[in-house]
């Protein structure tokens, strides 16, 4: 049985009988304020009781149509982890004089009191507004009263000069109870839309057409014959045309629930996407604006804040020149630079696609975002004589673009490409990236090079290097039974990446504590780490350690796991099913080299025994060697993971190997005493 017919299995299984309720705005009952669960999904914080989503088309006849989405949210808060579901925020684009406005906004918000049912309006001080930038802004709404068991309501509408219509979701990370969707379209304007296919389940989508009329009139002024009066002519006349539209009516949708190490749970959302595929006119003139990708890049690279600012060189000049005067080689060039830049400019936290304040602005006063940073990159690494092109990329959290559009794109970063087509790539807005070592964030699937020459290429941004983890443990075990000894670790890549990133600016206790975690009878001392800020060098740290409670005395016999804290702490591949794709980014390469002391007074009654494990023949490996050496044992693990991407098809097997895994690091040794 696929995903999509168990979804549909499931939902019949547990659909509630549909109770007649009034939806009708500021209509809350009291049978959904004493609502303590939902009960369907029993481990939910909050439930849309009703959602109500409306796209249409308003006429002025001096405007022209403007594009509206009008919404009604009614949203039941069980306790406190349901909280932020009362706030709400609004990105509101702007461009050309012309920008997005939300209007006829109420909201309110519902509690019982003293068995009654108290209305708390949403008023102005609970409404912020913020301006991201010149393209951007933001208006965020907190709700008043918020209290477990409140009900919370908003109307509003989003009215947009721009034909855009976003994805229309259907799906949230909490269940909807109720939810309609109504699409309406006039003629002139033509869509293309499709389903996310991407999604574990398909709404039917209600096709239907309608006719439409809308009054326009004129006045025109004229003087009677002899006379000096003005008489003013009014004629109406009727605009007639045909919408096509459709209806989503469903009821008891299931939350959108992550599972391990998926990266973007939001890819797999049920939703409608529509595409602006083109105009026809009244005089049946007809603009189309589906494209192509290598339109889109011709788009992108001809825009004054992308294409136009890798051609500014001035305001670096002095300042390369003076750098990479005592050396030819391009590699010396590519480090001398990019590291220049990663200190010269600081990023701002903005991510886009384009320049705001623009380069020269940036380099100036030290700061800037994405596209600024990684442009200047870009044109520094040009002028050095090096093939040097952006590469536009839409982050893991913007998802992967299904048509082309520029709206895909979020993200720039540089790449040096030689004679043979090998690629070197680039980011300087991470402080803590390298070369050839991207920010997770950015590793997603395939970004697109725009050449100086005008072509562009789908590159793959995958990383193709493993990177390791190298890790000697040495122990003994004293005559209180406690472990003893000394770990050493070196990590490489993107796995020294996630070290920076996570550890950079931690004081030494800070470090220990983190190190430590929850592990209450562990105990390490003398931490000494190599290479925090060498990003081209792998992070190398050591510390000492004694450890409690992890040697099991048995009718004098000693059971102790080899591995001790270093093993999973738990399988995260345990469920039945697995509905979207495991994603492990990067391939990973594990050795461990374990060394442990015989205590006096005891020999070995049984070891593990030595196994190899394999995944989808060249996917993974593990290999597990014990054996005994003079009053030593030494254990020798490795574990290999070449395949990162790995389809719910492929998940049975993923999950027995990794079973495997987990269980044999689980395994015990037995000493008994002599």
């Amino acid at each position: 049985m696929n995903l999509k017919n168990i979804f549909l299995v499931t939902l019949l299984l547990t659909l509630n009988s549909v109770v007649a309720q009034d939806y009708k705005f500021g209509k809350v009952s009291k049978e959904e304020l004493i609502e303590e669960i939902n009960s369907v999904n029993q481990e939910a914080h909050a439930t849309v009781l009703y959602k109500k989503h409306k796209v249409f088309f308003e006429f002025n006849q001096d405007d022209g149509f403007m594009l509206v989405n009008s919404y009604h949210e009614r949203i039941k808060i069980y306790d406190k982890e349901g909280f932020e579901w009362a706030t709400k925020r609004f990105s509101l684009y702007n461009y050309n004089n012309k920008s997005e406005k939300l209007t006829n906004l109420k909201a309110y918000t519902f509690t019982l009191e003293n068995d009654g049912i108290k209305k708390t309006k949403l008023k102005k001080e609970g409404i912020f507004d913020e301006k991201n930038n010149k393209y951007w802004s933001t208006k965020t709404l907190t709700m008043p009263n918020v209290k477990e068991g409140c009900v919370i309501e908003f109307e509003y509408a989003i009215r947009s000069p721009f034909m855009k219509i976003n994805d229309i979701v259907l799906q949230y990370d909490i269940p909807i109870k109720k939810l309609d969707v109504d699409v309406i379209i006039p003629e002139y304007f033509i869509y293309n839309k499709s389903i996310n296919p991407r999604a574990v389940f398909n709404p039917e989508l209600e096709d239907y057409s309608t006719k439409r009329s809308e009054r326009i009139t004129s006045k025109t002024r004229s003087k009677n014959l002899g006379f000096s009066a003005v008489k003013t002519n009014i004629e109406s006349s009727d605009l007639n045309f045909n919408e096509k539209g459709f209806k989503v009516s469903m009821n008891n949708i299931p939350a959108l629930k992550s599972e391990p190490f998926v990266q973007n749970v939001n890819i797999y959302r049920a939703k409608i996407i529509m595409e602006y595929a083109a105009y026809k006119g009244l005089d049946n003139l007809y603009k189309n604006y589906s494209t192509t990708w290598d339109v889109v890049t011709k788009t992108i690279s001809n825009s004054s804040s992308f294409g136009g600012e890798l051609e500014k060189n001035k305001y670096f000049e002095e300042d390369i020149d003076a750098l990479i005067s005592e050396t030819d080689k391009p590699e010396n060039k590519i480090v001398k630079i990019y590291n220049f830049v990663k200190t010269k400019v600081k990023h701002n936290n903005f991510i886009g696609l384009y320049s705001n304040e623009g380069v020269k602005r940036a380099y100036k006063e030290g700061v800037g975002n994405i596209a600024e940073i990684n442009l200047i990159l870009t044109a520094m690494l040009r002028y050095s004589g090096l093939n040097a092109n952006p590469v536009i990329l839409s982050t893991r959290d913007n998802g992967t673009p299904l048509y082309p559009n520029t709206e895909g794109f979020n993200y720039v970063i540089s790449a040096i490409e030689d004679d043979t087509g090998n690629l070197i790539l680039l980011d300087a807005a991470n402080e803590n990236s390298a070369i050839n070592i991207l920010p997770e964030s950015a590793i997603n699937w395939q970004g697109r090079i725009i050449r100086k020459n005008g072509s562009s290429d789908w590159i793959s941004l995958n990383p193709k290097k493993i990177s390791k983890e190298i890790v000697m443990l040495k122990y003994n075990i004293n005559n209180m039974l406690e472990v003893e000894g000394k770990v050493s670790k070196q990590i490489t890549d993107y796995l020294a990446l996630d070290y920076r990133d996570k550890n950079n600016g931690l004081s030494e206790a800070e470090h220990l504590v983190k190190l430590q975690g929850e592990k209450d009878d562990l105990e390490i001392l003398n931490l000494k780490v190599k290479n925090e800020r060498d990003n081209n060098k792998p992070i190398v740290y050591s510390y000492d350690f004694k450890l409690n409670n992890n040697v099991d005395e048995i009718d004098g016999k000693l059971y102790i796991a080899p591995t001790l804290f270093l093993n999973y702490k738990e399988n995260p591949f345990k469920q039945d099913i697995r509905v979207y794709p495991i994603d492990f980014i990067y391939p990973i390469s594990r050795d461990y080299l374990i060394n442990i002391d015989i205590p006096e007074g005891y020999i070995v009654e049984s070891l593990p025994e030595n196994v190899k494990f394999q995944f989808n023949v060249t996917g993974g490996s593990f290999s597990y060697l014990i054996y005994k050496t003079e009053n030593t044992l030494q254990l020798k693990l490795n574990y290999k993971l070449n395949k990162t991407f790995i389809l719910p098809s492929e998940y049975n097997q993923f999950k027995e190997f990794f079973s495997s895994i987990f269980e044999k690091q689980s395994e015990k040794i037995i000493l008994i005493k002599t």
